[in-house]
């Protein structure tokens, strides 16, 4: 059973970061987009048929500088780099960021459901550390659905894991090829992700819908990535 009331808004997330998580990483780019229950059951397609996204749906991307190095992998994959950010002027992940991020979200129609792919192994333990290390939390009802055991789970129950989708693989770009056969435009921007995560979500997104209203998580049982020794309340 689910652990929390019906999503009524579901914010699909992406962020792009220093290094994996045996490097505590920091987060360098953080997109949203916030889209109503009532859009998702309810898919738009342009004149050919091919799924666009909602016309109403809010984004936020913000781009921050962290206080970590770039792993050269990083840095690589995602564009992004120190210098860049800081020629930018761009500031780190601080207390105008979680105001930024909490006004988003009160505008969003409650309950909330975060949405990321891996979301379970990265995006919402860093973010939760993130917001840890600044004492900030997430509204008490928010909940979070990771659409890679997500789509796992509902190709094991309804038969279609084939061996040859077990090849194919679950990654974003892959699940994006196999249902649109093309490539995902904007890969490893944080923004292009999220694009790229709701038109996925969009293909089966009655079952996922489903899917979210039986097994999403509890935002209070996401654990930190680490734990920043500045945060509140703990020891450095």
């Amino acid at each position: 059973m689910s652990e929390a009331p019906r999503a009524e808004t579901f914010v699909f997330l992406d962020l792009e970061a220093t290094g994996l998580p045996s490097m505590e990483p920091e987060i360098a780019e953080l997109s949203l987009f916030a889209v109503h229950r009532s859009s998702l059951e309810n898919p738009e397609h342009d004149e050919t048929g091919a799924l666009v996204l909602p016309r109403v749906l809010d984004k936020l991307t913000l781009c921050m500088c962290p206080t970590r190095p770039f792993t050269a992998k990083a840095s690589e994959i995602t564009g992004l780099s120190c210098e860049g950010l800081m020629q930018c002027r761009k500031a780190g992940f601080d207390d105008a960021v979680v105001r930024t991020l909490e006004a988003f979200l009160s505008r969003q129609a409650g309950p909330i459901c975060l949405v990321a792919h891996n979301g379970f192994d990265y995006d919402f333990p860093l973010l939760c550390a993130e917001l840890l290390r600044l004492g900030a939390h997430l509204p008490r009802d928010t909940i979070c659905l990771d659409t890679l055991p997500a789509l796992r789970g509902l190709d094991r129950a309804h038969s279609h894991g084939t061996r040859a989708q077990g090849r194919q693989g679950y990654s974003l770009g892959s699940l994006f090829h196999r249902y649109f056969q093309a490539e995902p435009s904007a890969a490893h921007s944080a923004e292009g992700d999220v694009h790229t995560l709701l038109l996925v979500f969009l293909h089966r997104s009655a079952e996922l819908l489903a899917w979210a209203d039986e097994q999403a998580h509890s935002w209070a049982h996401i654990k930190p990535m680490y734990l920043p020794g500045d945060a509140p309340g703990l020891e450095a």
